[in-house]
């Protein structure tokens, strides 16, 4: 019996603890996953996995195997890196990852600019807060927040600076009231973004400067679905200065302007690829992209790139001044 191709199931239903979501990562349907773990099983003679709680652990006979196929795992990969690092054509695809907003609003614009002078090259961009792993190529290049990450052998660049500050809308201030300060925002009403590992989206959240009010009336992992519950009045909620939806000085207000948050974003690829003309191409043209753009992160200044998409001319350190 040839078990190579199941292998890679019960390393995804390890990593996750659950056979649909290891089908979601595989493309495969639950019962399709649960029908090859069971044949692997039937194979070896005995568990892999076992329930413990809502989710599927490794058994001790389970770990021994994983290590074996994790190693196996990490020949394929490499094999896979040193044939793209031979890869000197200026022309091909390259797979990119970023998060919602930088990815959803200004990579789109700046990718545009990168198409004029390398039509040949094609740019397949992946969005979502996890991270994407590098050394299996689910991307080539990636845009993390904080750092490069724990993987070994990648290199990276931090390649811009982003101001978060704190937005509500004037309908929500109307009949609420704008608060004076950090213990008056403890009574009123946030929405949130859930980021990576169902993490809060706040102010210094996990460091004791701002804690998140009690009363969350809106929660979500979509960026989108954020902005607009903060649009239609859910409560105050943190964005970049730079975003889309701050931009909209007749629909959101910045709130206590005193009050930001910096936060670093890294631009990623594995070593192997360093080699590779076009990847390497895209990588130096996106950190001389953050550069033109680095007072459009750091102070919400108008943007390289997006002018036509965003509106750039408010100042949000600037007390905010009523239409008429």
């Amino acid at each position: 019996m040839n078990n190579w191709s199941d292998y890679p199931i019960f390393y995804a239903v390890a990593e996750t603890g659950s056979l649909t979501a290891a089908g979601k990562r595989l493309g495969l349907s639950q019962p399709t996953v649960g029908r090859r773990l069971r044949a692997l099983e039937d194979y070896f003679g005995t568990p892999l996995v076992k329930k413990h709680g809502a989710s599927l652990s490794v058994t001790e006979f389970g770990q021994k195997l994983l290590e074996n196929i994790r190693r196996m795992s990490d020949e394929a990969d490499a094999i896979n890196r040193s044939r793209a690092s031979l890869d000197s054509s200026p022309s091909g695809q390259v797979r990119l990852s970023a998060t919602e907003g930088t990815g959803t609003v200004w990579l789109p614009a700046v990718l545009q600019k990168f198409r004029e002078t390398h039509p040949d090259v094609f740019i397949e961009l992946g969005i979502g807060f996890r991270d994407f792993n590098l050394a299996q190529r689910e991307a080539d290049i990636a845009l993390r927040w904080q750092g490069p990450g724990h993987q070994n052998s990648l290199f990276g660049r931090k390649v811009a600076r982003f101001s978060f500050g704190l937005f509500a809308s004037e309908a929500y201030i109307q009949a609420r009231g704008e608060p004076q300060s950090i213990a008056e925002l403890q009574d009123h009403d946030v929405a949130v973004v859930m980021i990576k590992d169902d993490y809060p989206l706040w102010m210094n959240q996990g460091k004791g400067d701002t804690p998140l009010p009690k009363r969350v009336t809106f929660r979500t992992d979509n960026v989108w679905a954020f902005s607009n519950a903060l649009r239609m009045g859910y409560g105050i909620g943190i964005l970049p200065i730079c975003s889309q939806i701050a931009m909209s000085p007749n629909e959101l207000r910045r709130v206590l302007p005193d009050i930001s948050q910096q936060e670093d974003l890294w631009l990623v690829a594995h070593e192997d690829l360093r080699k590779s003309r076009r990847i390497r191409t895209v990588f130096d043209y996106l950190v001389e992209a953050f550069k033109k753009d680095a007072e459009f992160f750091l102070h919400g200044e108008p943007s390289a790139f997006c002018e036509q998409w965003l509106n750039t001319t408010p100042s949000f350190n600037k007390p905010h001044e009523p239409s008429v």
